[in-house]
This record gives C-alpha cells, sequence and structure tokens, in this order.
C-alpha cells in the first residue's frame, strides 16, 4: 500500500494540508507517486498492488481524473479513500485557464450523456457473431490443412490463420477493456480463451503494455525513473517516432555519441518499417510467454510489476499459453506428417502475416501522429485526439471491410477517449463526439488505409533527415 494508505487511514479528513501543483510535479516516480483527483491529492508511492497493476505510476505528478473515469467501474474512487492525504490548491497562474476548465466540464458532460444513452451497455447477441465467426476461421483454417494435401490451400490456411489471430486480438481487446460484461472475471476469463489459448497472448503482459499506452498514449517519459511514457512508441534502437526519441540512447554511450547500429536503423527506417511489423507477432509470443511463466518481463515496469503483483490467474496464464503452443506447432506441421521446412514455412507465414494484420491497424492508430514529452502533456481530451488516427474507406477499399479489418479500432479516437465502450456502439458515439470536436475548435485526424500508411513513413523518413541534420551539427567531423 502508498504511503497515504498508511499515514492517512485515521486523519481528519475535513482539515487536510493544501498542496501547489509545484509540490505535486516533484512526485513523479512510482517509488514517490502523488495523483490528483478532483482538486484531492492522493499518494500511491510504491503501491504495485494496485487492482490495475503498474499503470497508476503513469500519472504520478499529475491529474488522473478523467483517465480514472475512462477506465473503472462507478464507485470504484471508495478504494482511493486510505490514499488521501491532502487538497489541490486552486492557483490561477499555475492551474487552468477559465476556458479550459469549461472545456474539461464539456467533456465530461458528454460522457455522461454517453452513458444515458446506453452506449456503454454491450449486446451480448452482436460477441456471440463475433466469437462464433472467429471459431469459424480458425476451424476452416485448421480443415484446410488436414483435408487437403494441396500446397496453394495450405498457403491460404496459413494466411486465415495470421488473419483469425489478428481478430482473436480485437475480441480479448474487447472483453479484457471490460465492454462486454460488468463483471470483470468474466470478461478476463473470456479475455484467456481468446488472448492466451488461441492468439498465445499472456493477459497480464496485454494488461500491462496496453493500459500504460492508453493512458499517456504517444508520451516520452519525464525520466528514466517515471512511468509516464507510452511503452507502444519505446522501440529504439529500431524505430523513432521523434527526434528526441532517436538521440535518447546517446547518454549511455561514454563519448555521447549514437551507436553505429543506432545511425543505421534511424537513417533507414522507413524503408524497415514494415520487414520489422513482420516479426512483431514473434517479439510478442515471446515476451508473452516470459511473463506468463515468470522468467522475464519486457520492460522495468512490468518486471516490478510481476515480482510485486504477480500474475492474477498464476495457473491458468501458463498453462493456456503451453496449450496454445502445443496446437499451433501440432498444427503446423500436420501433426508430424510434414517435413521440418514445410512446418516452419507454415508457422512463419501465419504468424508473419498475423503480425503485419495486426500491427497496420494499430500502427495508424497513433503512428506518425503528435508526440509530447510528458511533463508537458495536454488534457486528456486533447492528448488522445492530437497522438491518434481514425481509419477510414477509400482508394477503393470499402468502409465495411475496414470496418471487419479493423475490429472497431477504426475509430481509435473515439475509443481512446470512451475505452469502456463497446465496438457497435461507436459509430452513433463518433457522430456525437465529432460535433463536440467541432464545438470547441478540437481537431482530429482520420486517414484511409493506404494515406494513413503514407504519412506513418513520411514522418519515419522526417525523423530520419532530422535525425542526420543534426547528427551532422553535433559531430561535423563524423
Amino acid at each position: 500500500m502508498g504511503k497515504g494508505g498508511r499515514a492517512a487511514v485515521n486523519r481528519d479528513q475535513k482539515n487536510l494540508p493544501k498542496y501547489t501543483w509545484d509540490e505535486i510535479k516533484k512526485h513523479h516516480t512510482p517509488q514517490d507517486a502523488w495523483i490528483t483527483h478532483s482538486n484531492k491529492v492522493y499518494d500511491v508511492s510504491d503501491w504495485y498492488e494496485h487492482p490495475g497493476g503498474a499503470v497508476i505510476f503513469t500519472h504520478a505528478g499529475d491529474d488522473m481524473t478523467d483517465i480514472f473515469a475512462a477506465f473503472h467501474a462507478k464507485g470504484s474512487m471508495k478504494a482511493m479513500k486510505p490514499f488521501l492525504i491532502g487538497d489541490l490548491v486552486q492557483d490561477p497562474v499555475a492551474g487552468k485557464t477559465k476556458k479550459q476548465i469549461e472545456f474539461e466540464k464539456g467533456y465530461r458532460a458528454l460522457r455522461v450523456q454517453l452513458i444515458k444513452l446506453g452506449f456503454f451497455e454491450s449486446s451480448k447477441l452482436f460477441y456471440v457473431y463475433k466469437c462464433t465467426f472467429n471459431l469459424t476461421m480458425w476451424a476452416t483454417a485448421v480443415a484446410m490443412v488436414m483435408k487437403s494435401d494441396s500446397v496453394a490451400m495450405h498457403l491460404a490456411s496459413s494466411l486465415l490463420m495470421g488473419l483469425f489471430w489478428q481478430q482473436c486480438g480485437w475480441l480479448a481487446h474487447d472483453f479484457l477493456h471490460h465492454q462486454v460484461f460488468e463483471d470483470r472475471r468474466v470478461g478476463d476469463a473470456i479475455g484467456l480463451f481468446w488472448g492466451n489459448l488461441m492468439q498465445g497472448f499472456s493477459v497480464a503482459w496485454w494488461k500491462n503494455k496496453h493500459n500504460g499506452h492508453h493512458a499517456v498514449t504517444n508520451l516520452h517519459s519525464t525520466s528514466p525513473e517515471s512511468q509516464d511514457g507510452d511503452p507502444d512508441i519505446d522501440t529504439m534502437p529500431l524505430l523513432a517516432w521523434s527526434l528526441k526519441q532517436a538521440q535518447s540512447l546517446r547518454s549511455l554511450n561514454a563519448d555521447g555519441k549514437d551507436s553505429a547500429f543506432v545511425r543505421t536503423a534511424i537513417k533507414f527506417q522507413a524503408f524497415t518499417y514494415f520487414p520489422i511489423l513482420l516479426l512483431a507477432r514473434i517479439s510478442w509470443l515471446r515476451e508473452s510467454f516470459k511473463m506468463a511463466m515468470g522468467i522475464g518481463a519486457a520492460s522495468d515496469n512490468a518486471k516490478k510489476e510481476l515480482e510485486r503483483k504477480g500474475l492474477d490467474y498464476p495457473i491458468l496464464e501458463p498453462f493456456l499459453l503451453i496449450c496454445f503452443h502445443a496446437w499451433n506447432i501440432a498444427l503446423s506441421c500436420k501433426f508430424g506428417q510434414w517435413g521440418v521446412f514445410y512446418s516452419m514455412a507454415y508457422y512463419f507465414i501465419a504468424a508473419c502475416s498475423s503480425g503485419l494484420f495486426l500491427a497496420l491497424v494499430f500502427g495508424l492508430g497513433h503512428n506518425g501522429m503528435a508526440t509530447y514529452n510528458a511533463e508537458d502533456r495536454p488534457d486528456f481530451w486533447k492528448l488522445q485526439v492530437t497522438t491518434t488516427r481514425n481509419i477510414i474507406g477509400g482508394h477503393g477499399i470499402p468502409q465495411a471491410f475496414v470496418d471487419w479489418f479493423c475490429g472497431g479500432l477504426q475509430y481509435q479516437v473515439d475509443h481512446h477517449l470512451f475505452p469502456t465502450m463497446p465496438r457497435h456502439h461507436l459509430p452513433k458515439a463518433h457522430l456525437l463526439i465529432d460535433s463536440f470536436c467541432r464545438e470547441w475548435n478540437v481537431s482530429y485526424h482520420e486517414a484511409d488505409l493506404i494515406n494513413g500508411n503514407i504519412e506513418v513513413i513520411q514522418h519515419l523518413q522526417q525523423v530520419s533527415d532530422d535525425f542526420i541534420v543534426d547528427m551532422i551539427q553535433d559531430f561535423p567531423a563524423m
């Protein structure tokens, strides 16, 4: 439990100390973490036992009012009472303008309106259909292997399996965001089926990574000790999404310069982007297996959470992952009937195509959009809107295909604003969100699958060009 929990349980909460923003911003690491909610100050230092894990530290030294509302069920604030240590001083100079306060009231009122309209209530029939469709895809891919000796049929099966895993990702995403069931244990159980058993991704690994991404979308960490950076853009030394990120490894070298590998990787990142996406799923499988088996973690944040909190499902997680790899390997070799090279070809075509199908969607969602330093982040609404891209039909690709292929994440802006809203309500919610943005002169971006990828490549190339120019200016003798 955080220091606030130990210190404030018996404190008179009517006469609490008052703290300024300058004081709160000093406490921005997991070991020393203060957060605010509705002008109240909470000390959650070292609280890795938080039900959601280490994501609590993404807003250390900052306000969590809106991200808390986005992720938590009604009544969840009761759990924060033991951590209350004071009130926030309303300083008009260091604080918010009147217009900003009215803007925040506006989007909080919109959330209430969407709740009243029933947009957070799921259609169970819709999800029965989606689950049935996914299982049909899997059964078809299996049948194409077992009932045919055709190379073309096996190739088609491996690509269909890759597409099946992509669609599993969207289903697990919905259930683990608790869009479908109010009882989070039910959502977790179905998430374990679609995530661990059918797709090979650990629920614990996904929650740690994805919840952090939602909380601090496209942010660069305040410091190496802070946990307020987006893990989804932590792609160095392979890819850099800003000049600051491209230069971020210099401090690790004795000469203060970039390594030859970094210089080469960033220089050619516009060309290596898609090949890297092909290998993404293999990397995620590896990290999922490590975390579920307790033999490692992809980040210091995940490692600490695993050590302190452990897995929510310590038996089911590793067991279901082992089952996934068992059926996947058995299918990939047709239960021992295929040779090694043929089996490896099936396995890697399925895995690599799935990585590409997945990354095409969430890569378009945020890659090439605005990035911020965590200490300079805008308010919740503007952060989500300016760092996110919606996907529309175009270039001959019909909107109906985009809607199916992207699994609800074609409305990435809307999903990031209201992550617990079931995907089948997003089209109608989008109309109200668009109207609100127009009313407050807040722009959001959308592009089709072709133009969106062109934007991502152009952005990577621009970062490369800036990196090379800066490197030459800093080290002209190179």
